[in-house]
């Protein structure tokens, strides 16, 4: 294990209020943190303007102190009512000076394209439910930076391999995956790929706990962090996902696991918490597991 305390985090998008999923992530989270005497940040990953709400942020936070998983206070101090670190609409300048420092190396071009004009430009080398592989066109058109105008970063076709905690040694090609990554969006956003980056490397979080939908994501992100400087990567272990009955993640659409709708149901927030181990497969059955007592489901030796 690494000398420096571990550190992890949990990051939602205040985008809608937390269902059973994000419980079974904050168990996850705050169950392996507690196993291996870590902490858990708390950040709010609002890069997506247009769907972030102020009211989603605040009842989030209520039902994490509802559900008693106790996040480092210096992470959630700053969030409400005042511009904060951990607060990404409130940190334009951190990623402006990580894309310049991306731009200063040469690694950084404009792109236009939509999905739809990359769609079209793979053609018959698209696969139905594959992910959508950039193919470089904009790579050489010399676009400037301005409205409309996106960025991407160079990718090089090196394999990215890591040890995941749970799923083992993976290894990914980043380039095949997905090509040059998007930073910036056309409309100004910065990207989930990008921004959870660097909040990673400036929050010092050496061991990232998720759901293994982004297990994907990983190289990608490995690649992009050591372009940005950071010589020394995080772990990661991915979770199970909680799936509906059509088999697709569990999602805000599932109001029927909304926190909002269990307590009313009237469970308590150890039942909850139970619910969400039983379906992550780490209890037989569903029984009450207070949030103090969520490191007991984690085995000591993840090997970090």
């Amino acid at each position: 294990m690494r000398s420096e305390r571990l550190t992890t985090r949990f990051a939602p998008s205040p985008t809608g209020v937390l269902h059973l999923g994000h419980v079974a992530h904050a168990l996850w989270t705050w169950g392996v943190a507690g196993a291996l005497g870590g902490r858990v940040l708390v950040r709010m990953e609002d890069h997506d303007r247009g769907r972030s709400r102020p009211e989603y942020e605040r009842q989030i936070l209520d039902d994490l102190e509802w559900l008693g998983f106790a996040p480092e206070p210096e992470s959630v101090r700053s969030l409400w009512g005042r511009p904060s670190p951990w607060r990404q609409s409130d940190c334009e300048d951190v990623y402006l000076a990580a894309a310049a420092r991306l731009r200063d190396a040469g690694l950084v071009y404009g792109c236009d394209c939509t999905r739809s004009t990359i769609a079209r430009e793979l053609g018959d080398g698209l696969v139905e439910g594959e992910e959508l592989r950039y193919p470089g066109t904009c790579r050489s058109r010399g676009l400037e930076p301005g409205p409309g105008v996106g960025l991407r970063v160079r990718l090089d076709p090196a394999a990215e391999e890591f040890d995941d905690l749970r799923l083992g040694v993976q290894s990914q090609r980043p380039s095949e995956q997905c090509g040059d990554l998007l930073i910036r969006d056309r409309s100004g956003n910065w990207t989930y790929q990008f921004a959870v980056t660097v909040d990673d490397f400036r929050h010092g979080v050496n061991l990232v706990v998720r759901g293994e939908d982004l297990l994907s994501s990983t190289g990608r992100q490995l690649a992009l962090a050591r372009l940005l400087g950071r010589a020394v990567p995080p772990r990661y272990l991915h979770h199970p996902i909680l799936r509906n009955e059509a088999g697709m993640k569990l999602g805000k659409k599932d109001r029927a696991t909304g926190l909002a709708a269990l307590r009313a149901e009237g469970m308590t927030a150890a039942a909850v918490i139970g619910l969400a181990a039983w379906r992550t497969g780490l209890l037989p059955k569903p029984e009450p597991v207070p949030a103090e007592e969520a490191s007991g489901l984690f085995l000591e030796g993840w090997g970090l």
